[in-house]
């Protein structure tokens, strides 16, 4: 009867210890999943504070406070939005590929970074290929990883507020939108 019972808490506590383990890979797996660009269920927006040295544009195509609808998809339920223009600077955007701080896998392309994100640079553009260091907080994981540029762009970039297409969510202050992914309503 002991052997019984030895042998049923060591089958229970096994149990116990592989059930907690694949709770923990569930968890993992969804990390990794925001990551590799799962923007659909992470908070965009921000407060506001745009990078020290960050040039207004002065004669930006949309104007601070006027609609525009977003023509691109960095995000589940962007595409198709209607934004308010908060915020309009000149700059170099990047798309960068980096491992975020906190583990999980890679992120490919990620759009968009601006040349004031970036820790201890010269001048604009940086060329593809050159390692830099993130001073962004767009993703959970990004601020001070390591990055590669993936493409340079020199153009006006927009912060935005937007509500989106696809559950509702009010998002302010998103960084960033380029002027070629915003359309006139």
């Amino acid at each position: 009867m002991l052997k019984k019972q030895v042998l049923f808490s060591f089958i229970a506590s096994l149990f116990l210890v592989l059930g907690a383990c694949a709770n923990a890979n569930d968890e993992n797996t969804e990390e990794m999943d925001h990551s590799n660009m799962d923007h659909g269920s992470m908070n965009h927006s921000s407060s506001g504070e745009v990078p020290e040295g960050l040039e207004e544009a002065e004669n930006p195509t949309f104007e601070v406070g006027s609609q525009a609808i977003i023509q691109s998809d960095h995000m589940e339920g962007m595409n198709g939005a209607e934004a308010t223009i908060v915020g309009a600077y000149n700059t170099t955007v990047y798309t960068v590929s980096y491992t975020p701080t906190t583990g999980g896998e890679r992120v490919e392309n990620h759009k968009w970074v601006i040349h004031e994100e970036l820790q201890d640079v010269g001048e604009a553009p940086l060329e593809p290929g050159t390692e830099v260091t993130l001073n962004a907080d767009h993703m959970e994981g990004m601020n001070g990883a390591t990055a590669t540029i993936d493409s340079a762009e020199e153009t006006t970039v927009y912060m935005v507020d937007f509500t989106s297409t696809t559950g509702g969510e009010e998002v302010k202050n998103h960084k960033w939108v380029t002027e070629s992914e915003l359309s006139a309503q």
